[in-house]
């Protein structure tokens, strides 16, 4: 009978090789340095309040991101984020010069639709920054009002009473 092998042979690294990587998706998780990732041109987000980045920062700089952010890769080597950009920008008030970030091959219109089904699900968008997001994906990506709403989970009319905001004079949209 041959000797029982002490452990579980070839090593806990052997049984998750690759359980940062999702095939499916083509997901995989890595370590990026700030200076490589550049704002979505489509960010939703317009304002980001000064003093609640400082105390992400405060947080990041005690225990670390702990959230990895969504990027794309771009063909100059850069990668464009897609979702968490108050971490990045927390990030670097914390002084830290890499991030963890999930890198999805994905097209630019999945980017623009991750990027604000994103911040819509955190509901902390102003109702003009999501009708402006609204507008975007209309004149971009030449959408109906009813495939966006059903892109989106929402209702037509929710997207179209939205969308009346933009119509508001600019005056009253500041208030």
């Amino acid at each position: 009978m041959a000797p029982r092998q002490a452990g579980l042979g070839r090593g806990l690294g052997a049984l998750l090789a690759g359980a940062h990587d999702d095939v499916r998706t083509n997901n995989a998780l890595r370590e990026l340095a700030l200076r490589d990732i550049v704002p979505n041109p489509h960010q939703p987000r317009v304002h980001f309040a000064e003093s609640s980045l400082r105390e992400l920062a405060d947080s990041i700089r005690e225990v670390g991101v702990l959230q990895p952010i969504l990027v794309r890769p771009l063909s100059n080597g850069k990668f464009e984020l897609i979702a968490g950009e108050r971490r990045c920008r927390a990030s670097e008030l914390a002084g830290r010069t890499t991030i963890p970030a999930i890198v999805r091959e994905i097209s630019e219109i999945e980017s623009m639709e991750q990027a604000l089904v994103e911040n819509l699900q955190r509901a902390d968008l102003t109702p003009l920054e999501e009708a402006s997001s609204y507008q975007q994906f209309i004149d971009d990506l030449s959408y109906t009002h009813e495939q966006l709403a059903v892109r989106l989970g929402k209702s037509r009319a929710a997207i179209t009473n939205a969308l009346r905001l933009l119509q508001l004079p600019p005056a009253i949209q500041q208030l």
